[in-house]
């Protein structure tokens, strides 16, 4: 498609757009009375207005049913978990055995290193992307010193080459191949937090395969942005939090996938919870752990029912929309945010917005970094000081997400508009 960077443009994009009813199903929060231009659904999605019958159910079946809502409730407690099956499988690309929502994030990675770190003085080593997100690199850190080795030598970054900011492929791969001999695991985010890039999670996968390594991956900026295909990736695991592209609300609920030839092992490691033992006789609250043979029996506490009952609505918003809908908008939506940043930049010279993130449609989801080279900083407080949400991380990046449920073409023109102004003023 050829774009044009103009407000007639941008609207009639939104007129052609079969998800545009959809933003009416959101709050949108407000700045000085009006809608805000809220691109930073890589770090909060925005509130379904279902969300509040959704767990107010669950507190009316509290309130006159007591603990009998376990098993009377209209949604009942004890398999809650288990309603969540088929909407993940198809946003994961996964079968029902090897997925399960639990806990929150950085549990969960801790539970998976557990399963899938297991080094020995031969095989010892991690690999991941360099600027990973904190919460990927305090766990590979403790875990690293856990098992007694050294964070410097056992974790191997793969960083940009010079003068760049994303990481290439083949530098991915060549890292892999040099260091197969002691590889244990290879573990990147599907989608670079700070940068926007995609992973090629397929190919790396059968790289750290060769080498007789696992691969795993957070999928925290990637769940419900990219199509994922992770059973038929072949990845051994992958971890994700639902408060972003998923929009179920702030530190809700997290989920794992352990592909099948795993989740199936009973004998397979794990730190074990009674909620993963064997359904038919977790009642007898017998010794000797015998755990679900599916991903469920990485459990360890029965699920987080209110938290649940957010994630459920925010999933149903999704299959009434329909995945193929969602991805299809947000190759569109962002390959039309790049090309505005682009005509800004011709516009404002030098100065002007710097897109770091790759510009092809695979190597990207809805995020888009850019660099303001100076006073980057200002020019951010006054995005948001004119009622723009995205984010800043230091020490130069600017990050905008405009998401296909609930943004349009418009805001998109409208924020190149406002940074226009605001650099050339």
């Amino acid at each position: 498609m050829e774009f044009k960077n103009t407000l007639a443009f941008a609207q009639q994009l939104d007129k052609e757009d079969p998800l545009r009813s959809f933003r009416d199903q959101f709050y949108i929060p407000l700045h000085n009375g009006k809608e805000k231009i809220y691109f930073d659904g890589n770090s909060t999605g925005l509130q379904p207005k279902s969300v509040k019958d959704y767990v107010l159910q669950e507190l009316e079946d509290w309130q006159t049913l007591g603990g009998d809502g376990h098993f009377e409730a209209r949604r009942p407690w004890y398999p809650y978990h288990e309603f969540f099956t088929k909407q993940l499988c198809a946003i994961i690309g996964c079968l029902p055995e090897e997925v399960v929502a639990m806990n929150s994030l950085t549990v969960n990675i801790h539970l998976l290193l557990v399963s899938f770190y297991r080094p020995t003085k031969q095989r010892y080593k991690i690999i991941c992307e360099s600027k990973a997100f904190p919460s990927d690199q305090y766990a590979l850190e403790s875990q690293v010193k856990h098992h007694g080795f050294n964070p410097e030598t056992a974790i191997i970054e793969v960083k940009p080459g010079p003068g760049t900011t994303t990481i290439t492929h083949t530098d991915i791969l060549n890292t892999i191949k040099e260091h197969k001999d002691s590889l244990a695991l290879v573990y990147l985010g599907g989608i670079n937090y700070y940068t926007g890039q995609a992973f090629n999670m397929k190919e790396i996968t059968k790289a750290a395969h060769d080498a007789e390594a696992y691969a795993g991956f957070d999928l925290a900026h990637a769940a419900g942005n990219i199509e994922l295909q992770m059973h038929d990736w072949n990845a051994d695991f992958a971890c994700w939090c639902t408060y972003k592209y998923l929009n179920s609300g702030p530190g809700s609920v997290g989920g794992i996938y352990i592909h099948q030839r795993h989740a199936t092992n009973k004998n397979f490691p794990r730190f074990a919870g009674w909620w993963g033992y064997i359904k038919d006789t977790r009642f007898r609250m017998e010794k000797g752990f015998d755990p679900i043979p599916t991903a469920e029996g990485w459990q360890l506490s029965n699920a987080p029912v209110l938290s649940l009952a957010a994630h459920m609505a925010a999933l149903d918003v999704f299959d009434k929309a329909g995945l193929e809908n969602v991805f299809k908008k947000r190759t569109l939506l962002t390959g039309y945010l790049i090309y505005v940043l682009d005509e800004v930049r011709k516009i404002t010279g030098k100065n002007g917005p710097e897109v770091i993130t790759p510009r092809e449609e695979t190597g990207r989801g809805s995020q888009v970094s850019f660099i303001i080279k100076e006073k980057g900083r200002d020019v951010y407080d006054k995005l948001i000081a004119n009622g723009v949400t995205c984010g800043w991380r230091e020490p130069e990046v600017i990050r905008v997400a405009p998401v296909p449920l609930y943004n349009s073409f418009e805001e998109v023109w409208q924020f190149g508009d406002l940074l226009r102004s605001i650099l050339q003023n």
